[in-house]
C-alpha cells in the first residue's frame, strides 16, 4: 500500500518545517497556509479520518487535542485565539487521507467557515 504524504513526512522522506513532535504526534507548517499561522498536527498512527477512529484511539485523540493547545501557545496564539479544524471526507475539504488537525491563527476568523 502506498504511503500518504503525511506518512512520508513522518518517515522524513519529504521535508517539512516541523514545529513539534513526540512519540504520538507531529506538527509542521502547512505548505499552503490559509492564515498567518497554519500548522498541521497529525498522529504518527495512520488513521485515515475521524469516521475511521476506533475506541482504542482515544488516547491518541486526547493527546492530539492537548498538544494542539500546547503548539498554539508555543506559536503565540493563546491570547489572540486560534481555530482547530478537523476535516472528514471530500465535501469537508479533506485532501490527505490521514487524520490531521489544522491549527489556524494570526488573524480574525469568519463564521461560518467555508
Amino acid at each position: 500500500m502506498n504511503k500518504t504524504l503525511f506518512e512520508k513526512i513522518i518517515a522524513r522522506e519529504i521535508p517539512a518545517t516541523i514545529v513539534y513532535e513526540d512519540d504520538l504526534v507531529l506538527a509542521f507548517r502547512d505548505i499552503k497556509p490559509q492564515a498567518p499561522v497554519h500548522v498541521l498536527l497529525i498522529p504518527r498512527k495512520a488513521i485515515p479520518r475521524m469516521a475511521e477512529v476506533r475506541p482504542e484511539d482515544h488516547k491518541i485523540l486526547g493527546h492530539l487535542l492537548l498538544k494542539a493547545a500546547e503548539v498554539a501557545e508555543k506559536l503565540g496564539l493563546k491570547t489572540s485565539g486560534y481555530r482547530l479544524v478537523l476535516n472528514n471526507g471530500p465535501d469537508a475539504g479533506e485532501a490527505v487521507p490521514h487524520l490531521h488537525c489544522h491549527i489556524l491563527g494570526g488573524r480574525a476568523m469568519g463564521w461560518p467557515p467555508g
